[in-house]
């Protein structure tokens, strides 16, 4: 019966339909980007205008920076040594043990800091963020806040994006301070690397340039994930279901995001920074 339901189906109608489910999500997918982009031009150019919200700023940074500190050092320190450990085991067949220490630096500074941090807080700051605002829109605070003649993506959106800007470079300085930490101590306490040649060689290949990477990275992380939690907050609908919701999507798109934009960014990296120098 469904063999016979299928050769009635006309030849090309499988793949036409294929075609058009990938075109109306690249579509939907522009769309929402066009919108996202109207919405961060809506909220920074507050910015500028009294009143000033740095106690609001100062406030959203203590909570994506401060309150994420501990779990920031916690994994960057485990990354560093585990990273270290496997190294070590490439580089001991072909007796280069000194280069553990550049290897895990340069690792850090350009990819493993800014998107590990980047991934890290987006699952728990920029959730945090797209369940407060979406938790006050569905209650009708943000109505309230209009009524009272307070501008809500001054008050609510900017602040946030501002705070997550400035609070990631931060923690990705952290990061990597912490992960090398844990690579020393592996390859100098527990794989007897000599200390002074394990500096030494990070002097040698590592440069200002790398970490500058990494803090750029960071700070563009922070605005993609800050966006899009304050973008589907604001947006939420259905109630605690569409709280719900809006918060996976926040973590999953950001991680997307991140990801995907980190190869851009590398690539834009090498061109403008490195091959200019």
């Amino acid at each position: 019966m469904i063999q016979q339901r299928l050769e009635k189906v006309p030849q090309g109608w499988t793949i036409h339909r294929g075609v058009e489910s990938i075109g109306k999500k690249l579509i939907s997918g522009v769309t929402e980007m066009g919108k996202m982009s109207v919405f961060l031009y809506d909220a920074m150019r507050w910015l500028p205008r009294k009143p000033y919200r740095f106690k609001e700023i100062i406030v959203q940074i203590e909570f994506v920076g401060n309150q994420s500190v501990f779990i920031i050092g916690l994994a960057s320190l485990f990354t560093g040594m585990v990273f270290a450990l496997q190294i070590y085991s490439g580089f001991h067949m072909v007796k280069s043990e000194a280069l553990v220490g550049p290897s895990v630096a340069l690792a850090m500074f350009r990819e493993l800091g800014p998107v590990l941090t980047g991934l890290i807080v987006a699952g728990r700051a920029g959730a945090a963020i797209s369940a407060q605002i979406g938790t006050m829109r569905v209650t009708e605070q943000i109505d309230a806040l209009e009524v009272m003649g307070i501008n809500p993506k001054q008050f609510l959106v900017m602040p946030r994006i501002i705070a997550s800007i400035i609070a990631m470079p931060l923690l990705v300085g952290i990061f990597d301070f912490v992960g090398n930490i844990g690579a020393y101590f592996v390859s100098v306490k527990l794989l007897q690397i000599d200390a002074a040649l394990y500096l030494a060689k990070i002097g040698v290949f590592a440069r200002p340039r790398d970490v500058a990477q990494s803090l750029i990275k960071g700070a563009f992380f922070g605005l993609i994930f800050s966006l899009i939690g304050t973008y589907r907050g604001y947006n939420t609908e259905n109630g605690a279901l569409g709280v719900g919701k809006s918060t996976n999507e926040t973590v999953v798109l950001s991680s997307i995001l991140i990801l995907v934009s980190d190869y851009f960014l590398s690539a834009l990296i090498k061109m403008f920074i490195y091959e200019g120098f």
